[in-house]
């Protein structure tokens, strides 16, 4: 009677033909690094997850980071519309995260424009509207007896186009526009809720656009310190920010000032955590990759004992590499998955696209340690010693 024997499952040797060569090049070496996963599958799905958490942590910060920095970038641009200068009260300004518009922090400041230059005072602040808080912005742009009210504000306040809309004693008809949740209106009738809290936005005049020192033409008229640098914060006296006078800056204005919303969730405990837990799933990797590589020392003592010690580095890579591929894979998807459900306002495709391509720029380099530290400590190692069952 015929005996059926099971197959067993490929080893370093079997991939190896009489010449000491790999046959089949990538493809073979493939096959036995997924012959190993299907060996001990727990030990691929432990070391992936781990390794996919850290992965996860970290595109979730730097995707977070990239939403707020657009939202900068769209508050910013929303205050200046086309005017390249920005001149804020003593107090400074601040970002209301749950508004996602800028905020003054005091009054607007006495300002006096060069000739021909022309002045536009905007009047922010937060109103209490019925339906619940928004930012209240008055413009000179705006027309007499209309708001425009962004989608969040519409939202919140129940209002659609066309609809009226009272603010103060003023009573408004609605358009949609705008950004955050804000209410924008004509200056005067804003003035009414929030007072004086404002900033001023200033054009020059024709003769004078396209200058690289506008700041410093505007300090000089009207006694007010101007700036190119986006992260500078008026200190005890009213500043003017020169949007375009940046020199010889790589960065324009606008990409600095969003960059300091990024910098401001990278840098926090949440960034430091994800920078941790990064660190964490790499040594969940090494470990992994040690203890696989105590687990077949006898097969890989075989291999070195007749010259074939390269070979065992490039199946560990392979290995390697496909736990980190899986776990990249997992980790981002999650990390996706997790900012679109708990921060929908400041997640991007684009911006999460952006963090996960940051993480994947490391993943050679960590595969390709995870793979070498183990195969290294295992290779200094005397064949013989590598073949006792003792050892």
């Amino acid at each position: 009677m015929a005996t059926v024997l099971d197959h067993p499952a490929p080893t370093a040797a079997s991939v190896v033909d009489a010449s000491g060569t790999a046959r089949g090049g990538g493809s073979r070496l493939l096959r036995f690094a997924l012959a190993n996963v299907r060996r001990r599958p727990e030990r691929f799905v432990l070391s992936t997850a781990g390794i996919a958490l850290a992965v996860m942590a970290v595109i979730v910060v730097r995707t977070i980071a990239a939403g707020y920095a657009t939202v900068g970038a769209d508050s910013l641009s929303e205050v200046l519309g086309s005017d390249p200068l920005w001149v804020v009260g003593a107090e400074g300004v601040r970002f209301d995260p749950d508004l996602d518009v800028l905020l003054p922090n005091g009054s607007a400041p006495a300002l006096t424009v060069p000739a021909g230059w022309t002045a536009h005072r905007q009047s922010v602040g937060v109103w209490a509207a019925p339906g619940g808080e928004v930012a209240l912005v008055g413009r000179d742009d705006v027309a007499a007896g209309a708001a425009v009210v962004s989608p969040a504000a519409a939202d919140l306040l129940g209002v659609a186009p066309g609809a009226r809309l009272r603010v103060g004693a003023a009573d408004l008809t609605v358009a949609t526009g705008g950004t955050g949740t804000s209410v924008t209106v004509p200056v005067d009738v804003a003035r009414t809720v929030v007072g004086d809290r404002g900033w001023w936005t200033v054009t020059p005049s024709a003769a004078d656009t396209g200058r690289r020192d506008l700041g410093a033409v505007l300090s000089q008229a009207s006694g007010i310190p101007s700036t190119t640098d986006a992260s500078r914060t008026p200190s005890g006296r009213p500043l003017a920010y020169d949007t375009v006078g940046g020199g010889t800056s790589l960065a324009t204005f606008q990409q600095a000032y969003s960059a300091i919303f990024a910098s401001k969730v990278t840098s926090s405990t949440l960034g430091l955590v994800s920078v941790v837990g990064l660190v964490l799933g790499f040594v969940i990797a090494v470990s992994s990759f040690l203890a696989a590589v105590q687990e077949r020392r006898r097969e890989f003592g075989i291999m070195s004992s007749i010259g074939l010690a390269d070979e065992v580095l490039y199946f560990f890579l392979v290995e390697s590499a496909l736990v980190f591929v899986a776990a990249y894979a997992t980790g981002a998807l999650a990390a996706l998955a997790a900012t679109t459900l708990v921060v929908p306002d400041v997640t991007t495709l684009g911006g999460w696209a952006q963090a996960a391509g940051i993480v994947a720029a490391y993943l050679p380099a960590m595969a390709i340690v995870g793979a070498l530290v183990p195969v290294h400590r295992l290779l200094q190692q005397r064949p013989v010693d590598l073949l006792r069952d003792d050892a």
